[in-house]
């Protein structure tokens, strides 16, 4: 499996299977669903299939893929209507230094900074009085609306 970066769109991951056939999931930064590509045997270039679907067809999609052990007491977020993503700190952020708290996160936007990745640590449960610093990840939990507004804040410069 390969990503690659679709800036202004989302990432692609591309798999070649065992039998030598091309597939590509394109994850759209908007929310907005997954769209599924496969491709000609003999033209990797020939799109051969292209279907567009929703947050909830993807969610149900790799529901199918995945192994029927799953843990019952894993959340799913899609169905909750809510969405994680990763979203990186710039080093020009206004809030490079700064505390988790002062960004006023969960009260403006709903969604909660559930934890930060920095070099090869992971902090769980930032606290408020968590100093941030350009580089770290943070791994962000909400509604779409409120995940986008939190990027917006924390790209703020």
């Amino acid at each position: 499996m390969s990503t690659t970066p679709l800036p202004g769109v989302g990432v692609r991951y591309d798999l070649t299977t065992r039998e030598q056939r091309h597939v590509s999931v394109i994850a759209h930064r908007d929310g907005a669903g997954r769209t599924l590509n496969t491709y000609a045997g003999d033209d990797p270039d020939a799109c051969a299939l292209s279907l567009r679907l929703t947050e909830a067809e993807a969610a149900s999609l790799a529901e199918a893929l995945m192994p029927s052990h799953r843990s019952p007491s894993l959340l799913s977020t899609t169905d909750l209507g809510l969405v994680a993503e990763r979203i990186e700190l710039p080093a020009t952020s206004h809030w490079n230094g700064r505390l988790l708290g002062d960004t006023r996160m969960r009260t403006d936007t709903g969604a909660s900074i559930v934890a930060v990745l920095r070099r090869a640590e992971a902090i769980p449960s930032p606290t408020p009085n968590f100093r941030l610093a350009g580089g770290d990840t943070l791994i962000v939990i909400g509604t779409r609306e409120g995940v986008d507004a939190a990027a917006a804040i924390l790209g703020r410069e």
